[in-house]
């Protein structure tokens, strides 16, 4: 048996893939772009988790919560604060790490979607029984804000807020994109939460519209990210094991850019903690389906979650990012 052959099977027996056991891996690394990042479930079993920004394949500034928390979500702003979503709340933090805008989840419910709608309101999903949607306009007088619009969301099982919701997003139109993860499908609301557009997605974590009228969808099961157009029809897709050696595992936020590749948040979740190591984290990869950048860096990052590319040109608050 030739040597090659041998180290491949025996790279299969251990479970781990040709490519995700190849040096380097398509791209850069951490040099590939600047980017913020952060992740649900990071340093399982330990006593805090961290997003973070890299720059020039180095972390450059980093913020730290308890890991009693999950960091969902989080994007940056103009002025380079962050919004986060922590599961027991939603805050925004600033370069310097002071916290000016922080809501707490009312006992009982979970959030994992905050996203900047302008300079001043924040959309926030709250996961609980009844599940909401909230617009919240962060004010001076009171840390939390003030809720200028709540829209209750329908549930499978509204006593289990966890597996609710994860990315809830605006859509160019003023409209609401929800991915409902417990029923199944993607639902674009109305302001006043008429619903208006409909498409099954298994276990969708996460939606958002793009500039064509597509909309981007991510599989919290069977990893998978599929393009829809407005009858439903998938006009690109990429499932589970389409990239060799590199497999999907919970697809999490996932991102047009405005070269037209895909962003990948590949999070591990599903597999035992001694396994993450052999997955790749990031995933950026072109409308046919060649990976230009393979992120595997678990020395210095946790499970991805929500990555914003912050050499991507646009801002989040002005929707900018949805492409």
């Amino acid at each position: 048996m030739r040597f090659g052959v041998a180290v491949s099977l025996l790279l299969q027996a251990l479970g781990v893939t040709a490519l995700a056991a190849q040096t380097p891996l398509p791209g850069k690394g951490l040099a590939q772009h600047a980017f913020l990042y952060c992740g649900e479930w990071q340093n399982r079993g330990q006593s805090e988790q961290s997003m973070y920004i890299v720059r020039d394949g180095k972390v450059v500034w980093s913020y730290t919560i308890s890991a009693k928390d999950e960091l969902s979500d989080c994007s940056m702003l103009s002025n380079g604060d962050i919004v986060f979503a922590r599961r027991s709340g939603a805050s925004e933090v600033t370069p310097d790490k002071r916290i000016v805008w922080n809501y707490v989840a009312p006992p009982g419910t979970e959030i994992h979607a905050a996203y900047p709608m302008d300079n001043e309101h924040i959309l926030v999903m709250q996961n609980g029984n009844p599940a909401k949607l909230l617009v919240i306009r962060k004010t001076f007088e009171d840390p939390a804000g003030e809720i200028e619009r709540e829209l209750t969301m329908e549930t499978r099982v509204p006593s289990s807020p966890h597996g609710q919701f994860r990315h809830v997003r605006t859509t160019p139109d003023g409209t609401f994109l929800v991915p409902h993860m417990d029923l199944g499908r993607v639902v674009e609301y109305s302001p006043d939460g008429k619903p208006l557009w409909m498409v099954e997605a298994p276990s969708p974590w996460a939606a958002v519209r793009l500039k064509n009228g597509h909309t981007l969808i991510s599989g919290n099961q069977n990893g998978y990210v599929r393009e829809v157009d407005r009858s439903g029809k998938i006009v690109w897709e990429l499932n589970k094991d389409d990239l060799p050696g590199i497999p999907l595992y919970t697809v999490q936020e996932v991102a047009r850019l405005a070269n037209g590749n895909t962003l990948i948040n590949n999070w591990p979740g599903s597999l035992p903690t001694d396994k993450w190591r052999e997955t790749v984290q990031l995933i950026e990869v072109t409308p046919d389906k060649k990976v230009v950048w393979a992120l595997q860096d678990w020395k210095v990052l946790g499970p991805p979650s929500s990555t914003q590319l912050l050499d991507e040109p646009g801002a989040a608050e002005k929707g900018e990012l949805q492409r």
